[in-house]
């Protein structure tokens, strides 16, 4: 069987690709590369790849129809673990039309493409922020999810409801993970973890919403990992899963956590959380635990330590 990664030189999707290499499948990673933040980092983590013959590496935008259904009759392709994305909520406030591209067009591209491959499994990366600020903690997959608070998660939402028209009219296998605060090694500069660990190293001022109290539901990739592989061996028909550890702590101790492994206190200046950002995350995982299998294992201070000890080995520190 070929596994098709999207965004498979990115953060999760370079490590779903790791995994699946590590257990003998062959992967077909596709990634554009973009800009969106340093392309050397995708670079570096395209890197950890190449050493494996099973894996073929594709530099192309998903948004590329005919190059999308020339990789699927190419390779054989019978998987999909579909994670590439324009990502970041508070960006996407600025350029929709980018956003809603990338994210609809390019799933439209790969659900029609799979469609005609008969592929087994089509695993969508979707995110918590389709939850916006609901009352109902924690977030559970029955909630409408019907007021998203940025283009980001509005486009994630409509990539789920174009998957369903595609399982409901062409029977396809479809699984929808709603990933909730993914960190862990070789992460995305742009998100909180490294941004705090950059300023141990350079002093950088760091923005706090509401003076660090608001609260995330930090997930490490080993076991986001874990998640995506057991959607990817399990057709469930179409279902929405919420992927999180469901223990949300708030940034003000993260903070803290990561200041006592650096032995240095990091600038931080507390700002009005912006519109386009919730309170709190906080995952209910009880059907991801019944339906994959899924067992969060790794906690906060440990998965922030490995992160941590990553990036200081990064960085030459």
């Amino acid at each position: 069987m070929t596994y098709l990664v999207t965004g498979g030189a990115g953060f999760i999707g370079s490590h779903v690709a790791e995994a699946l290499l590590k257990r003998g499948e062959r992967a077909v990673v596709i990634d554009n590369f973009n800009d969106y933040y340093d392309p050397a980092i995708k670079r570096h983590n395209a890197e950890r790849l190449r050493h494996d013959d099973k894996c073929v590496i594709i530099e192309g935008d998903i948004r590329d129809k005919a190059l999308i259904h020339r990789l699927f009759s190419e390779h054989d392709v019978s998987h999909v673990a579909h994670l590439a994305a324009m990502a970041g909520v508070r960006e996407s406030v600025q350029r929709a039309r980018l956003y809603m591209d990338v994210n609809v067009t390019g799933t439209l591209n790969l659900l029609e493409a799979s469609k005609t491959a008969k592929i087994k499994q089509f695993v969508l990366a979707s995110t918590s922020s389709v939850y916006g600020k609901t009352q109902m903690l924690p977030f559970i997959e029955s909630d409408s999810a019907d007021r998203p608070l940025a283009a980001y998660p509005a486009s994630k939402r409509a990539a789920e409801l174009l998957a369903h028209t595609y399982s409901n009219l062409a029977d396809m296998q479809v699984t929808a993970l709603r990933f909730f605060n993914v960190y862990g090694p070789a992460g995305r500069p742009d998100m909180m973890p490294w941004r705090l660990m950059e300023a141990t190293r350079t002093g950088d001022e760091i923005k706090l919403f509401n003076g660090g109290d608001i609260h995330r539901d930090w997930t490490y990739i080993a076991d986001t990992v874990r998640g995506i592989l057991a959607a990817l061996d399990r057709p469930l028909g179409y279902e929405v899963i919420n992927l999180g550890c469901g223990a949300p702590i708030s940034l003000k101790d993260f903070v803290e956590i990561i200041e006592e492994f650096a032995g240095k206190r990091i600038n931080t200046v507390s700002v009005a959380t912006p519109p386009s950002d919730p309170p709190i995350t906080f995952c209910d995982n009880r059907k991801a635990r019944e339906l994959l299998g899924f067992a969060p294992s790794v906690s906060i201070r440990d998965g922030l330590w490995q992160t941590w000890e990553w990036y200081r080995a990064y960085r030459g520190l």
